[in-house]
């Protein structure tokens, strides 16, 4: 019989491997490898049955010790010489079965069995990106995007067959897409159900195969798409637009389109959940007196006035002018901080100014200063 691979080698996995890791690498192989998702290439079905049988032995303890230990022949009794007891074995369980309890949740069939070659097939999700300004995302937008997805072939309609022309049913299977197969084993013989290797599990036979898809009945286009993105979404989360991926199989429902958002930075606001953060300077006549200032705000600009004294620090908070929360009317706030801007550059004149103006202060105009050198004093006195 023909050498079979090292069950660890099927998964990518190396001999040890936690069942986490097990599990993992198992779940990404059947995706990558499921013939659903390569029906131009038969061979898929056998990759498939592959991983499925080494899964069936390493996820569980006992198989999987009795691998370790006598490798093939400690859990495949044709092999001979393989260890009693040996029950439930993967490449005789029903895939069916299998499939129905692997694949419920991934859009391969929606969690029925493949009993049914021809019974309809959720198609797959599709995933695109998309960049928009920092203003965009918090007002919102609709926006028009190329995709490339699978749609129904115009020229056979989705048959596969060339015009004129229709597919056959598989002799082999009856249009199933299965086959019983039955093992002699030391135990008796074992019925297992597997995909039919005539039709690679279509049921059908197309002699004639359309030319333009080649006998998928799918050919990949671009298309279109108009989305709308909310306001208030955020840089690195994803918008999915129902019935935009690929199209079923078999008349099944689409599959849905996954847009990727990134949100370009601003020069000025930066923003923390749905709460907007800016800095703003002001001069020192300005803090010294306290003004009316000007405060940017994504609706537009703000008066708002500052008290006497403010220093370089300080934190005020326009209520609602934030960005609208995902799919509500509420917003989060503004925060703006000060900093107080020294003059630089100064003439003779207005250095001689600003002396006569510093020696005209006592220790009551700098409060804070006047504190920390009392600490200091107190410290040292200690």
């Amino acid at each position: 019989m023909a050498e079979k691979r090292d069950y660890y080698e099927v998964l990518g996995l190396q001999k040890g491997a936690s069942e986490d890791e097990i599990k993992k690498a198992f779940r990404k192989k059947a995706r990558e490898n499921h013939p659903d998702l390569h029906p131009d290439d038969p061979s898929y079905v056998e990759k498939f049955q592959e991983i499925n049988e080494a899964n069936e032995v390493l996820s569980d303890p006992e198989k999987r010790a009795r691998y370790d230990q006598f490798g093939h022949a400690g859990v495949d009794p044709s092999y001979g010489g393989g260890a009693g007891g040996m029950d439930g074995f993967g490449g005789f369980a029903d895939m069916d079965d299998i499939l129905g309890s692997i694949f419920g949740g991934f859009g391969f069939g929606g969690g029925s069995k493949r009993s049914n070659a021809n019974a309809p097939r959720r198609g797959a999700d599709i995933q695109d990106t998309v960049s928009i300004t920092f203003m965009e995302a918090c007002t919102g937008k609709k926006q028009d995007i190329k995709v490339n997805r699978m749609c129904v072939c115009e020229n056979c309609k989705g048959s596969g067959a060339e015009p004129g022309t229709q597919p056959d049913i598989c002799p082999d299977c009856q249009g199933r897409g299965t086959i019983k197969a039955t093992q002699r084993t030391p135990f008796g013989a074992i019925s297992s159900t597997k995909p039919c290797p005539h039709c690679g599990g279509k049921g059908k036979i197309i002699k004639s195969p359309c030319s333009k898809c080649r006998g998928v009945g799918r050919i990949r286009v671009q298309k279109n798409v108009s989305i709308d993105i909310p306001a208030g979404i955020d840089d690195g989360q994803t918008l999915r637009v129902g019935g935009q991926g690929d199209c079923g199989v078999n008349g099944g429902p689409n599959g849905d389109l996954l847009v990727g958002i990134n949100v370009k930075s601003h020069p000025i606001f930066r923003r923390e959940g749905y709460d907007i953060y800016c800095d703003i300077p002001v001069t020192y006549m300005e803090a010294v007196l306290g003004a009316e200032i000007t405060v940017p705000t994504i609706d537009g600009d703000v008066k708002y006035t500052i008290g006497e004294g403010t220093q370089t620090g300080t934190i005020f908070r326009l209520k609602g002018k934030g960005v609208t929360r995902l799919h509500r009317t509420d917003r989060g706030n503004q925060y703006v901080k000060i900093y107080v801007e020294v003059p630089k550059n100064l003439s003779k004149k207005q250095k001689d100014l600003l002396k006569q103006f510093e020696e005209s202060l006592t220790d009551k105009n700098y409060a804070k200063r006047q504190s920390f050198f009392e600490k200091l004093r107190s410290k040292l006195d200690f």
